[in-house]
């Protein structure tokens, strides 16, 4: 077996220099393996078996925590040892940095609770440590590509199950209890998805994400984000869209803002030849609390598998904003849905998240999205009333099923009161609630199938064009709103468990 040099455990009151130490174990890994696989590619003799660990982080307790009631994370449950392993410190150094602060701030002072920060015994595959622009497969025979398997360490999804998110994880004796919902390989799997599925890097995705069923949104998301960057920030006056300094597309094509340089890598984004399967933009802000915006599509199967991996960014809050049904005979075309509870007949999660589990709204989304929805149409008191109404939205993934013998669809979500359709929000609502990502919903009503009202080329292109913008504008503020209100206070009790992980 060949390793890299080992480096033993160390313990650290220091959040800063535990976080170095992480770098430093993280980066001599993936140096030695790009290294090795160079090698193996360039032709030479590999002696043995080739691998690197990635770094882990400990904390052990003795005692009972009595952390602050009103915090969601920043504490483990009870006493013990808890673990977890870490990757691209590069790219989450402020979030480890700030999860190193909380446990060493909640439990050091009084318990002298040290992070202990070492080599694990977890392997890297070799695929995770590729660069952003490596293509080594392309330059290798099949038989040369086949023989990888023997020398380095592939994925392994044994070690990347989402257990400990379900709350079906059980520690084995004498293994540490997990200290965050995700291990550094299922980080790694996700990043490299989401650079799939949405054609960006996942650099640029943003605290604040957006997800929408119908590409018109995204038009509009993009006319905003070259507008900004067109436009230069006001010294005197600034907005909070002076805070943008850059949008990006997909293919990592970067636009800098007016006033603003290019930076390092720029030029290397290139016009994709087609639009990836769920393409994402990112109005960029230099702390990471821009917007990010993805076409999820048609259906739940796409919107469980974007916030599965997306969930590993950690995102402060997810939105969904998208075009509905409308359920009820008083609804008008256009009229806007603010969910407070969801019918979950999407099914992709069932596995995941039984049905008995209720997703409860959460008061600060629903707040912001509704004072969102006023201050964009002026309107206020019972004329909010009249264009925005808050129910149960039921979620299928049966796009037809109005067609279905007997009714029992429309029976099914006349009993539980809903007053909205579609295919995606339940699913990115359990989605969020299943990862501890604070979610909302705000829907457009464009057709009412139970009241013969259909979406007609021209009719449907009328109302798009009216309500479009007005719609995205409303999600912008909502996101403005809930950046203002401060990650401590938007993260909720409601997703805890009995024995919640530490790491947010």
């Amino acid at each position: 077996m060949q390793t890299p040099h080992f480096i033993a455990p160390v313990r650290f009151d220091d959040p800063a220099a535990a976080l170095d130490q992480v770098r430093v174990i993280y980066e001599r890994s993936i140096n030695y393996l790009r290294e090795s696989l160079q090698r193996f590619v360039s032709g030479d003799h590999l002696a043995g078996h080739v691998r690197a660990c990635y770094p882990f982080v400990r904390v052990h307790t003795d005692t009972v925590v009595r952390a602050d009631s009103r915090l969601s994370y920043g504490f483990v449950a009870g006493p013990g040892t808890f673990e977890t392993t870490l990757t691209r410190p590069d790219l989450f150094s402020n979030y480890y940095l700030e999860q190193f602060r909380l446990l060493l701030k909640n439990h050091g002072r009084n318990q002298q609770v040290q992070l202990e920060v070492g080599t694990s015994s977890q392997p890297i595959p070799v695929h995770f440590s590729f660069a952003e622009h490596d293509h080594i497969e392309g330059s290798m025979s099949a038989q040369r590509r086949l023989s990888m398997r023997d020398l380095f360490d592939l994925p392994d999804l044994a070690a990347m199950d989402d257990g400990i998110a379900n709350g079906t994880h059980e520690t084995r004796p004498g293994e540490a209890q997990p200290l965050a919902l995700f291990t550094g390989p299922r980080v790694d799997y996700s990043l490299q998805r989401l650079r799939h599925y949405t054609g960006t890097a996942p650099e640029h995705f943003q605290n604040f994400v957006l997800f929408t069923n119908y590409q018109f949104y995204i038009d509009e998301f993009m006319s905003l984000g070259h507008e900004i960057m067109n436009r230069a920030a006001d010294p005197l006056a600034p907005a909070d869209e002076d805070a943008y300094i850059a949008f990006i597309e997909p293919g990592n094509m970067i636009t800098r803002r007016v006033g603003h340089s290019a930076q390092p890598g720029d030029d290397l984004g290139a016009v994709p030849p087609r639009l990836p399967q769920m393409p994402g933009y990112h109005l960029v802000r230099a702390d990471g609390s821009g917007i990010t915006m993805v076409n999820i599509g048609v259906g739940p199967a796409n919107a469980k598998t974007i916030t599965d991996h997306i969930a590993v960014l950690r995102p402060h809050a997810w939105l969904m904003l998208g075009h509905c049904a409308g359920l009820r005979n008083t609804q008008q075309l256009g009229d806007y849905v603010l969910a407070h509870g969801y019918v979950r007949e999407d099914h992709v999660l069932d596995e995941d998240l039984p049905l008995w589990v209720p997703i409860p709204p959460l008061a600060e989304v629903q707040v912001a999205i509704e004072a969102a929805v006023a201050e964009v149409t002026q309107l206020t008191g019972y004329d909010l009333k009249r264009v925005m109404r808050t129910g149960t939205v039921a979620s299928t993934d049966n796009r037809n099923w109005e067609l279905l013998p007997q009714r029992t669809p429309e029976r099914r979500f006349s009993q539980s009161r809903a007053i909205a359709l579609d295919m995606e929000s339940a699913t990115i609502a359990a989605n969020g609630f299943r990862f501890r990502v604070p979610y909302g919903t705000l829907l457009c009503v464009s057709d009412k199938p139970l009241h013969g009202e259909i979406k007609l080329p021209g009719m449907a292109n009328q109302f798009y064009r009216e309500r479009v913008d007005q719609h995205l504008r409303i999600g912008i503020r909502a996101v403005e709103l809930l950046r203002a209100l401060g990650v401590d206070k938007l993260h909720s009790r409601k997703l805890r468990s009995f024995a919640e992980v530490a790491f947010q």
